[in-house]
């Protein structure tokens, strides 16, 4: 009969648990410019989420988990008339922001989406501000949205969940639980132990991001794993213990047990660097790695419209993680799979000039022109473009195309290296998403509310004082 074992002497907390729970509590974000991207991100982020109210895949999963169920004080769901419990409300908000594929990104040894924590962060706030436990201010969302931006894109500049078959949305739930646990009231070590339990859950597999599994899951995992962390939290808070290597435990630890053995890295100090540099997604809503290859097709559209039938091959070049992630041959079952295929996104392109969430539906996907083109395709690697990705003062995302006809002419190799929403195009794409926010906050309010909603984030003084169940109210489904 084995010994029991001891909690008394238990060893330290593992470095990486007390280092993100410092940053939460004590960092002091001073860049003016993550505070201007964050105010963007929040914005487009909440458009990407109400134009998700067209489609009633997504909405067939809002609303609370009991109907009928009454929650004082509860928070909203922007878009909707929904007043949920904050658990509830994370999951409902980040499904919606998640949906469409159309919310920023970021792209390292493992990508992701940072505003997907918005879920957490504004189910969070507006709850705590509405029950005047902690009245907090837009300008304390942004910050939240700072933190938890940095927290799971520092994690993934040199650590791939992916490469080991676990879906990124594990980094979502650990940024989400420890910014979730500091606007509860959390203490650090309340932070320290609802991070560990976050860490301590493992990680969800990539199976429904993947041929022949592919499916809408991937579109509400986002929102499951803010859901999770404002669990944690709120666990934490109640004083739920915490389990000081969850990482680094021989032979149980997430580390040997999920990680092959190797221990997690922090590539640099959290700071405001991954919210400087994010990614938006402005001109449509495709994975990330094909946002050039898209544009590449846009600008050869019109070449190509009238001679589709004259097409012998069409040559794409990319990185080596479009080639693994989004390289698919044969039939596409669904949108989930279709705007993960950069194949079918580049076809559309091509064909159209245009790429919207529409275009992923089964109404387009059934047109016998789109199939035809993709047979045609070759894909390619092309080592530059695989090699200043990882590039960390070039982190290009490059794409380029050329088409062959049967005559023996063919078009210019259009090469694309930086997507619209990348930082080094943000002059240009700024505007482009102000349009992209109006486009889709009119899919769902009237006119005179998205003016009003612009008027307030033109003034960045008066948005931050704001508080977060005011700011909430903006976004409120119209009687």
């Amino acid at each position: 009969m084995s010994a029991p074992i001891s909690t008394k002497n238990r060893p330290p907390f593992d470095p990486l648990l007390c280092q993100i729970a410092d940053y939460v509590c004590d960092y002091s974000i001073a860049s003016d410019e993550a505070f201007a991207t964050a105010r963007y991100c929040l914005l487009d982020t909440l458009g990407c989420g109400l134009l998700a109210l067209k489609y009633p895949a997504c909405t067939k999963l809002l609303g609370p988990v009991v109907p009928g169920t009454v929650v004082p004080n509860g928070a909203r769901v922007p878009g909707t008339k929904h007043v949920l419990d904050p658990i509830a409300a994370a999951f409902n908000i980040g499904t919606i922001i998640r949906w469409l594929d159309f919310n920023d990104t970021w792209l390292a040894a493992e990508w992701g989406h940072p505003s997907d924590n918005l879920g957490a962060i504004l189910a969070v706030a507006d709850f705590m501000s509405r029950s005047k436990a902690r009245p907090y201010t837009v300008r304390d969302m942004l910050t939240a949205m700072i933190k938890a931006h940095e927290i799971q894109g520092v994690l993934a500049l040199e650590n791939s969940f992916n490469r080991v078959g676990l879906d990124h949305v594990l980094l979502v739930r650990i940024a989400s639980t420890a910014v979730a646990t500091q606007l509860l009231g959390g203490t650090r070590e309340q932070i320290i132990n609802a991070v560990s339990n976050a860490w301590v859950d493992g990680g969800a597999l990539r199976t429904y991001r993947h041929a022949p599994n592919t499916g809408s899951r991937k579109s509400w995992a986002a929102g499951d794993a803010t859901a999770r962390a404002v669990q944690h939290a709120l666990m934490a808070l109640k004083g739920e213990m915490g389990y000081p290597t969850a990482l680094s435990a021989k032979t149980w630890g997430f580390s040997d047990v999920l990680f092959k053995g190797n221990p997690l890295k922090l590539a640099r100090p959290f700071a405001s660097y991954v919210m400087e540099h994010v990614l938006f997604k402005i001109s449509f809503p495709a994975e990330f790695h094909a946002q050039t290859a898209v544009e590449a097709a846009f600008k050869l559209h019109a070449q190509v419209k009238n001679r589709l039938d004259d097409i012998d091959r069409v040559e794409m070049f990319t990185h080596e993680s479009a080639i693994r992630i989004i390289d698919k041959k044969g039939p596409l079952n669904n949108p989930a799979d279709r705007d993960h295929c950069l194949q079918y996104m580049a076809a559309i392109g091509l064909i159209y000039g245009a790429l919207t969430a529409d275009h992923y539906e089964d109404e387009v996907a059934g047109d016998p022109r789109i199939d035809t083109l993709r047979a045609k395709m070759v894909v390619k690697e092309e080592p530059r473009y695989s090699r200043e990705y990882l590039e960390p003062d070039k982190r290009s995302i490059a794409n380029a195309i050329q088409i062959f006809f049967k005559d023996g002419s063919k078009t210019d190799k259009v090469e694309m290296e930086y997507p619209v929403g990348h930082r080094r195009r943000r002059k240009e794409g700024i505007p482009l998403l102000v349009e992209k926010f109006i486009m889709n906050a009119e899919t769902c309010f009237s006119p005179k509310r998205v003016a009003a909603i612009r008027a307030l984030f033109e003034d960045a003084g008066r948005l931050d004082k704001m508080p977060a169940h005011e700011f909430a109210e903006y976004f409120v489904a119209e009687a």
